[in-house]
C-alpha cells in the first residue's frame, strides 16, 4: 500500500507538502498541487483520515458514528443505515458502523466508537425500542432513531405508530367493515401502546366502541404458534367467519393469518380482509392477494437522525416519523 512517502518522493515534494495538499490545499500553488494529485493518481494512495483526525488534521469531511443494534444484520430495518450513509456522503460526511452484538454496547465497544473521533453519534435499533444510552461517551452530538433513550435530553426519531395505525384502520373502516379481530403485538412492545392509541381513535370515529373490539396480545414476539392458536379458537366456532377485518400486529402475523384463511377456503378479502403493518423487506411481496400494509419510515429516521448531526439541530425529545399506509388488495 502506497504511503505519504511514496507519494512525496513520485511528486519531488516533501512528505509535509503532500500532508498540506489534503489538509491546506490553498497553500500551494497550482502546478505543485497538480503533481500531488498525478502522483496519488498513479499510486493508488488512500488517505488515512483517522490518523489525520488523531494529529489534528482536517478531513475532508466530518464523521458520524453509528452503533447498530440489529439494523446492519437483519433485512427489515438495513434502510435505515441507508438513509444514514446517503444523506452523509451527500453532505461529504463520512460514516463508521459498529455492530453490536449485545443490548448494551460494551466499554470496549464504546472506546472502539470513541477512538474513531465521530463528531456525532447516532443509536439505531432493528424494532422500536427503549434503550439505555451508554454511558463515557463525552460531549459529542447524540442522536436515537428507531429508539427511545430514557434521558430527556437526546432527540429521538421514531416511527409516528399511533397515526401509522390511526390511518389504515380509518381506510379500512371508510369500506365498511364493522367486525374487526385485533392480533397484537405483545403489550409490553412499545409500539402496542401507541397503535393501541391510533386504532381505538379510529374505531370511535367510525362508531364503534372499544367493546366493539375483539383483541388479543400475543405474549411473545414469536408470533406463528400463538397466532394460529388464536385463530382457530377464533374462527372454527362459527361455520362462516364472524369477523371481516382482521387487524394485524406486524406483516409475520399476517403471514400466518393468510395460510390459516386461506387453508380454510376463506377468501381474502371478500369474506375476510386483511391489514398489516411494517411493509417489512423479503415478506409483503410473499403475499396472494397483495396485502395492505403501513410502510414503517426506516429510510427516513435514518436520514432525519443523520442531518440532525450535520444541521447541528438543538431539538431534542420524541421527533414522529410518518407511516404511510401501502394500499394492496387485502381489503
Amino acid at each position: 500500500m502506497a504511503s505519504v512517502k511514496d507519494v512525496a518522493r513520485l511528486a519531488g515534494v516533501s512528505a509535509m507538502t503532500v500532508s498540506r495538499a489534503f489538509n491546506s490545499p490553498e497553500k500551494l500553488n497550482a502546478k505543485t498541487l497538480a503533481r500531488i494529485h498525478s502522483a496519488v493518481r498513479t499510486l493508488g494512495y488512500v488517505p488515512d483520515l483517522a490518523a489525520r483526525r488523531i494529529r489534528g488534521g482536517q478531513s475532508s469531511g466530518k464523521t458520524i458514528g453509528v452503533f447498530a443494534l440489529g439494523t446492519a444484520t437483519t433485512p427489515f430495518a438495513v434502510d435505515l443505515l441507508l438513509g444514514l450513509e446517503r444523506t452523509a456522503r451527500a453532505h461529504q460526511w463520512n460514516l463508521f458502523i459498529l455492530n453490536l452484538l449485545d443490548e448494551q454496547p460494551s466499554q470496549q465497544e464504546v472506546e472502539l466508537m470513541l477512538a474513531h473521533r465521530p463528531d456525532g453519534i447516532v443509536f439505531t435499533a432493528m424494532q422500536l425500542r427503549s434503550v439505555n444510552v451508554p454511558d463515557g461517551l463525552g460531549d459529542r452530538p447524540l442522536v436515537l432513531s428507531n429508539c427511545q433513550g430514557t434521558a430527556p435530553n437526546v432527540a429521538c426519531y421514531v416511527p409516528d405508530d399511533s397515526a401509522g395505525q390511526y390511518a389504515a384502520v380509518r381506510a379500512a373502516l371508510a369500506r365498511g367493515y364493522r367486525r374487526p379481530l385485533c392480533i397484537n403485538l405483545p403489550r409490553h412492545s412499545l409500539p402496542w401502546m401507541l397503535r393501541q392509541e391510533g386504532l381505538l381513535r379510529a374505531c370511535h370515529e367510525a362508531g364503534l366502541a372499544e367493546s366493539d373490539l375483539a383483541q388479543y396480545n400475543l405474549s411473545t414476539d414469536d408470533a406463528y404458534g400463538e397466532t394460529l392458536e388464536e385463530l382457530t379458537r377464533r374462527f372454527e366456532s362459527s361455520r362462516s367467519p364472524a369477523y371481516d377485518l382482521l387487524i394485524c400486529g406486524n406483516d409475520r402475523i399476517a403471514f400466518v393469518a393468510y395460510q390459516y384463511l386461506l387453508g380454510r377456503g376463506v377468501n381474502i378479502p371478500g369474506e375476510v380482509a386483511v391489514l398489516g403493518y411494517d411493509n417489512m423487506v423479503g415478506v409483503s411481496e410473499l403475499f396472494h392477494p397483495p396485502l395492505t400494509t403501513v410502510q414503517l419510515p426506516h429510510y427516513e429516521m435514518g436520514r432525519q437522525a443523520a442531518l440532525h448531526l450535520i444541521e447541528g439541530r438543538q431539538a431534542v425529545g420524541i421527533h414522529p416519523i410518518p407511516c404511510p399506509l401501502v394500499e394492496r388488495a387485502s381489503l
